[in-house]
């Protein structure tokens, strides 16, 4: 039978092979943390390798992603579909070993990680996610949802903001099956983390709430052993365990050092490490009786089948809980969704309600969340701005079984990046939200969600220079563009209720992707549409006025706030030239119209054309050409009322007008 050490160093072996072949990677960390990961991956946790999306596994997750190769062994040896080419392609094209993990990569990756930190945070949501679920379908003699998150994180990860924002608010939600590995190793890419990180972690972590134990021997296993075991025994509070290790352990020369942390070691001090190590095997070779000691396939096979038997058994004695659980794992809204969302969104174009579209974006959480359980929102800090209450919000801390809001506090980084674990684990849609302009401070979880991908949903409020009074620190301007520019996020900005229904309708839809959804302080006035008009509204760009009996001459085209401006612009040149409206609230779905459809609102022939957002313009020439004009934002704004702002930036009916003649008269066209 192999030794505990040789099943770690068969992790350290294919570590250090895989960065050598590919002559790039991080060798030191998984070298360093092998011996525990060995302990946690063959002792506890619970987990199928022939059935990775097993709904009752443990999460493991990796924070310090660049150790991606301790992530890429464990799989491989386990018996995850990941073959030994896979590890000889690491870092290669098309290969399922990417330099980070990546989850839609790599069967058996739980979460996309690599910015440090926001592993941890994904972690939290995860946790969050069991937490609620187990509360909510667990009954007496049926746990059937009772599972662990680990997390293994390192001094960057620690250093990182996120980790106070997301660690602080794990322990205030009592995520008491969270358990987070601390990689003590001293190293960071400059060298010895003391010239720069000094903090009292054990008892930074004690006051947030977490039980902490210290001083481990991260290469003892039965050292390892005893403080899980200490750590499954704390159901209140999430638990850090801190555990002393050597980045890069058994290299000859490089390990304790920098050096052995995001390169190849070399030839000379691999065989070294081999030597000192004792595995005198070839690169990439695992003798038989260490692969089989890994292999969790049987084991694994047995545990979720026996919870597909239990879940059965549950099935039979709570049908219904059963049948909304079953269809909230799957990621399925349930049959009469689609239905019952159109039909609010045709209620609200027959009242044509005149609201700012943060309340309209509110009437729509009101209308559709009770059809959703799987819905859970949160606001950092700013729920009564955002408006992302309603009647039936319960507060996840209150009471987590029947709990959907979270009280993320001050957290936009955090708060965004638990949501993309909470959509990772499944079970929940979660929306999040800050003023447009501080989602800045979430950005880059913003784009992880894109990148993951994560079906969250960010609501930002409070859109434009039409916030007013608080002036410019608090006014977006070049947020819209650039949260476009992330690809695969859709940024719905809605010129009224109406669209504000539908983009709500689109995002709980989604399942390839985040959404944002950006709405505004002032109230927007609803614009009619007819049935055609209606339906084509959700294709992120259409005609919502055409010129009466004239031909078209010119195309408005706006977002948001500005339609009103459009509209007016038209109607004011009623009469003296044609005037197309174009409501664009989502340009990534317009353009993943059919050309057809695309040429049919906006027309090649047709060069007037005036784009109006009080946002950063570069984005819209795309639209425009050279031929047209884009009235917007390219400065900060000012502290004012809304009214005197949008007079005193140009954005106007007047400014509108003005450019339309422009663009239409013959020297422009």
């Amino acid at each position: 039978m192999p030794s505990r050490r040789d099943l770690a160093n068969a992790v350290r072996a294919l570590a250090m092979d895989a960065v050598e072949a590919a002559r790039s990677g991080h060798p030191g960390m998984p070298m360093g943390m092998a011996d525990i990961a060995e302990v946690l991956w063959n002792d506890f946790l619970r987990h199928d390798p022939g059935e990775p999306s097993w709904p009752d596994r443990d999460r493991f997750v990796v924070s310090n992603g660049h150790g991606s190769m301790l992530v890429y062994a464990l799989l491989h040896l386990s018996g995850y579909d990941l073959p030994l080419q896979e590890l000889r392609n690491f870092r290669q094209l098309h290969s399922k070993t990417p330099g980070h993990p990546e989850a839609h990569e790599t069967p058996g990756v739980e979460t996309t990680t690599g910015p440090l930190g926001q592993g941890l945070a994904n972690a939290v949501g995860m946790a969050l996610a069991e937490k609620l679920l187990a509360a909510r379908y667990n009954r007496p003699e049926h746990a059937i949802v009772d599972h662990y998150t680990w997390v293994f994180l390192g001094d960057g990860c620690l250093m990182e903001g996120i980790s106070h924002e997301v660690a602080s608010l794990a322990g205030t939600l009592k995520l008491g099956k969270l358990i987070a590995f601390y990689d003590d190793n001293g190293i960071s890419i400059d060298g010895d983390v003391r010239g720069w990180f000094t903090d009292e972690t054990v008892k930074r972590f004690e006051s947030y709430g977490w039980q902490v134990i210290p001083e481990i021997d991260g290469h003892n296993p039965e050292a390892i052993k005893a403080a899980i075991v200490s750590a499954q025994a704390q159901d209140e509070r999430p638990t850090l365990i801190c555990c002393r290790t050597v980045i890069g352990y058994g290299a000859p020369t490089k390990a304790g050092k920098e050096s052995s942390h995001g390169a190849p070691l070399g030839a000379e001090e691999v065989a070294g490490a081999r030597q000192a190590l004792g595995w005198p095997h070839p690169p990439f070779e695992v003798p038989g009786e260490i692969r089989a000691a890994w292999d969790a396939r049987l084991a694994g096979g047995m545990r979720s089948k026996e919870w597909h038997r239990q879940f059965e058994a549950y099935a039979r004695v709570y049908p219904e809980l059963a049948a909304e659980l079953r269809r909230r794992l799957a990621g399925e809204l349930p049959a009469d969704f689609a239905e019952r969302a159109q039909a609010f969104v045709a209620d609200v174009q027959a009242r044509l309600p005149e609201v700012a579209s943060r309340k309209a974006s509110q009437q729509a959480i009101e209308a559709l969340a009770p059809l959703l359980p799987e819905l859970i929102g949160g606001s950092a800090d700013l729920a009564h701005s955002n408006l992302t209450l309603w009647k039936g919000a319960v507060d996840v801390n209150a009471d987590p079984a029947r709990g959907n809001y979270v009280y993320y506090g001050v957290r936009e980084f955090g708060m965004t990046a638990i949501a993309n674990g909470l959509a990772l684990h499944g079970g929940f849609i979660p929306y999040d939200a800050t003023f447009l302009v501080f989602s800045d401070y979430a950005r880059n979880a913003v784009r992880m969600s894109a990148l993951i991908p994560a079906p969250a949903i960010h609501v930002y409020t409070h859109d434009s220079i039409g916030l007013g009074e608080d002036g410019p620190t608090h006014q977006p301007v070049e947020h819209l563009p650039s949260l476009r520019c992330i690809p695969g996020n859709e940024v719905w900005r809605p010129a009224d209720a109406v669209e504000s229904a539908i983009a709500w309708r689109r995002a709980i839809e989604r399942r390839d992707g985040p959404t944002c959804l950006v709405f505004s302080r002032q109230n927007l006035v609803c614009q009619p549409r007819d049935a055609d008009t209606l339906a084509a509204a959700a294709r992120g760009g259409y005609i919502l006025s055409e010129p009466g009996n004239a031909r078209v001459e010119a195309i408005v085209i706006a977002t948001g706030s500005e339609v009103e401006l459009a509209m007016a612009a038209a109607r004011a040149l009623d009469g003296e030239l044609g005037v197309r409206v174009v409501s664009m609230p989502c340009t990534s779905v317009f353009e993943s119209q059919p050309l057809e459809y695309r040429e049919g609102v906006l027309p090649s022939w047709c060069r007037a054309r005036v784009a109006v957002e009080a946002a950063h313009p570069d984005g819209w020439w795309r639209y425009v050409g050279l031929d047209g004009e884009v009235i917007g934002m390219d400065r900060f704004g000012a502290s004012a009322p809304a009214a005197q702002l949008f007079e005193h930036f140009g954005i106007t009916v007047d400014a509108v007008v003005a450019a339309l003649r422009r663009v239409a008269a013959p020297a422009g066209r």
